[in-house]
């Protein structure tokens, strides 16, 4: 029997058209998100192998207390939240995403230079929130950078191949410091000299090699100006559309059930008690898995649906949560927390900035990822700071054990807040 063309189209467009343009389209990734994910793994190997000694640093070294790193640490979890959207916005209006990203990176590595000199606590918190606000300012343009080479039916395996590259970085970098310091004891100059030289590189690079790629395609496009800007644009309520609102929200609400590798690493350390020089190959780790899982994840993601694999990740979350508190021990143990960590964060990670990126007008993009960036930041700062507390009133056991029982009924609360949102399946 004969069916037209009309009439395929007829009663399954809405659900069919997506997935058909994804069949007849090959996956290519673009050369701007290759070099912009080596930006990532030269700048990530640049901040964690200084992040990776900071502990021993300030409280060895330096012998500041606990309390000194304690501050230090809130800072470098969400100092970067008070600039993102700013930094996002400005991306928007300006339509240079990359001058933004090169401020954010230079920020970064001027920062690295005060390691060079810094000897008491208020200059150490100085260099890191000079630090974090330089990731503030260029995580979003970057992000949006990545969003305009990328194919929109294959948004999410592109933004894992990027953090696939930048955990290659995160990975390195501790390892680095390690064997730094296996070979010079108390060798902190020669890592900060080293993480000044990756940060310079990948600054060069994001110079040199990657494009303006939004201002480029505006060029090829014809477009002689910028649409004029309405202030309006950088309100909530006109970003409220699409389910964006729900994604923010729920992103929020997990975000405050997430306690950080550091506490997780704690946690492993007060069962496992194994020596403290061992505890930045914890970061390795983690990171190694996280690079391992991304592009398989990312893929899944364009496939299986955005939603689905981000709550799978907070789920791996979970069981991280309770292996990290049952009594079990042993090697086995530690290697299961840390590749459930690692898988949380490629489930999550990339997959979030391609659904927001999914959800946003293009010409809002950068603010949307600004947005979703900051309260991703701002409620882990706070979960951190809440999960100390109850560390220090329950003891470490029991409130990990409270963490996990909340997110065991987030994670479901959350899946029926997201249902009907966008994120399912568009590639083959």
């Amino acid at each position: 029997m004969y069916i037209s063309m009309s009439d395929r189209k007829g009663g399954q467009q809405d659900l069919q058209e997506t997935d058909g343009r994804a069949a007849l389209t090959a996956f290519r990734l673009s050369p701007v998100i290759i070099w912009l994910g080596i930006v990532s793994m030269l700048t990530d190997i640049s901040s964690e192998s200084a992040a990776a000694i900071l502990p021993l640093y300030v409280t060895g070294f330096l012998g500041l207390s606990t309390i000194a790193f304690g501050v230090i640490d809130g800072i470098n979890q969400g100092a970067s939240a008070i600039v993102r959207i700013g930094a996002g916005w400005v991306s928007d209006r300006t339509g240079h995403p990359k001058r933004v990203a090169v401020a954010g990176y230079g920020l970064s590595m001027a920062a690295r230079v005060g390691f060079l000199f810094a000897g008491g606590f208020w200059a150490i918190a100085g260099i890191v929130t000079g630090d974090r606000i330089g990731k503030g300012i260029r995580t979003a343009p970057r992000d949006a950078l990545i969003s305009a080479a990328a194919q929109p039916e294959y948004l999410a395996r592109s933004f894992a191949i990027h953090r696939m590259l930048d955990n290659i970085g995160a990975a390195a970098g501790p390892l680095i410091a390690f064997l730094i310091l296996m070979l010079i004891p108390n060798g902190f100059n020669t890592v900060f000299v080293v993480s000044l030289a990756f940060a310079a590189i990948g600054v060069a690079v994001l110079v040199l090699v990657v494009p303006d790629k939004i201002k480029v395609t505006a060029r090829r496009a014809g477009a002689t100006s910028r649409p004029a800007f309405r202030w309006y644009r950088l309100k909530w309520t006109y970003l409220k559309k699409q389910g964006l609102g729900r994604l923010v929200a729920v992103t929020g609400l997990l975000g405050l059930l997430t306690i950080g590798d550091g506490f997780v690493y704690l946690l492993l350390q007060n069962r496992e008690a194994f020596a403290v020089q061992w505890f930045p190959l914890l970061y390795v780790g983690t990171n190694v898995a996280f690079l391992v899982f991304a592009v398989p994840l990312g893929r899944l993601a364009d496939r299986w649906g955005r939603v689905p694999v981000f709550l799978a990740g907070h789920v791996a979350l979970l069981v991280c949560y309770v292996l990290a508190v049952l009594p079990l021990g042993g090697t086995a143990a530690t290697l299961g927390c840390l590749l459930l960590l690692g898988v949380f964060y490629a489930a999550t990670d990339g997959v979030l900035s391609a659904l927001v990126s999914q959800l946003a007008p293009p010409e809002r993009l950068g603010t949307a990822l600004g947005t979703a960036q900051t309260v991703v930041a701002l409620s882990r700062m706070a979960a951190a700071a809440c999960f100390g507390l109850l560390w220090y009133l329950l003891g470490p056991g029991a409130a990990a054990a409270c963490v996990a029982g909340l997110l065991a009924l987030a994670v479901p609360a959350a899946a029926v807040v997201l249902r009907g949102s966008a994120g399912r399946p568009v590639a083959p």
